[in-house]
């Protein structure tokens, strides 16, 4: 029987490098895919199946970061025109800008989806207010180089690393850094998963315990990672970076399992589906790749098939066939 290869669903429309992606969590129309781009037109889509739902309009500049809440009802994005914008994800209307003094380079929702935290290149964090907009936000200052990502974990805790090759660990509620860990390279990429802190830097993704940013094990790549996701059961992860491909990795390992070239550009992000039957990346060369986690499984725009029945079109969506 002829080996099934990985298809992976490719969607244009961005004009520009790719730079950040996020899921929503499974809502009653399924999932939810948020991407932001250097094209400054961030684009919402069917998270199973890659379809455009509609791009956000407004900003003026580059999208460096982009989220969206787990019910799929906010979103937000930072951007290079020194703002922050707050979204209805549903009817696309923008409800707030934020104003920044620079660089807005991530943004991410508290878990009860009623404060905004931003990353700005002042090196300033910032929580905005969601249902009092116009209300100043606290300001936490003493970052010493320009973030890469800043996430919300726990209500009154959040985590940021940046190109000064710090992790950091902020206390919302008095506005202070409560511990900070230095890695050797700068920070690229961090996602909380599974009740692990993961951090890709340099070639290397490591993965913290998020309380007491204890390191559980890190794994070494050849070539620079820039960003990493683990799978829902905690058995393995993907990784995105220099070498245009995607990896799938073996958690307890550190063992390839799977490697698949399909992008034509460096991979600037990746990130699970909130069922975990794919993965989705961002790339330099403009476009987002969904990957299927089983490959020929009957999943979304995907079915099952052979080698010799390679489809290049599927539902609308071009479909690539990469060996591994």
């Amino acid at each position: 029987m002829a080996a099934i290869r990985q298809v992976p669903l490719v969607c244009g429309g961005h004009e520009r490098p790719v730079v950040d992606l996020k899921f929503s969590g499974i809502t009653e129309t399924g999932s939810y895919m948020l991407s932001a781009s250097k094209d400054g037109k961030p684009m919402l889509r069917k998270g199973e199946t890659g379809d455009w739902i509609g791009t956000f309009e407004g900003h003026k500049g580059a999208v460096w970061g982009a989220t969206i809440n787990k019910d799929a009802t906010l979103a937000a994005t930072g951007a290079a025109d020194f703002s922050a914008k707050l979204w209805n994800a549903i009817n696309g209307t923008e409800l707030t800008t934020y104003a920044h003094k620079h660089i807005v380079k991530a943004v991410d929702f508290s878990q009860d989806s009623q404060k905004l935290l931003t990353a700005c290149n002042d090196k300033k964090l910032r929580v905005f207010s969601i249902e009092k907009t116009d209300s100043d936000p606290l300001i936490m200052d003493g970052l010493t180089g320009n973030s890469k990502r800043c996430l919300w974990f726990k209500n009154d805790t959040v985590f940021n690393g940046g190109e000064d090759k710090i992790i950091s660990q902020w206390d919302v509620r008095s506005g202070s850094m409560v511990q900070q860990i230095q890695v050797d390279s700068k920070v690229t990429n961090m996602e909380l998963s599974q009740d692990i802190l993961i951090v890709t830097y340099g070639k290397t993704t490591a993965f913290y315990d998020p309380e007491s940013l204890e390191l559980i094990k890190q794994h070494e790549q050849n070539s620079l990672v820039y960003a990493a996701s683990m799978h829902q059961t905690k058995k393995f992860y993907v990784t995105g970076g220099e070498d245009f491909c995607l990896h799938k990795i073996d958690y307890e390992t550190g063992n390839a399992l799977e490697s698949f070239k399909g992008h034509f550009g460096p991979v600037h992000c990746v990130e699970f589906s909130p069922d975990g039957e794919l993965y989705a990346s961002g790339s330099e060369d403009g476009t987002l790749r969904l990957w299927q986690t089983v490959i020929g499984k009957t999943y979304g725009l995907w079915r099952s098939y052979e080698d010799d029945e390679k489809p290049s079109v599927v539902n609308g969506v071009e479909a690539v066939s990469e060996e591994s």
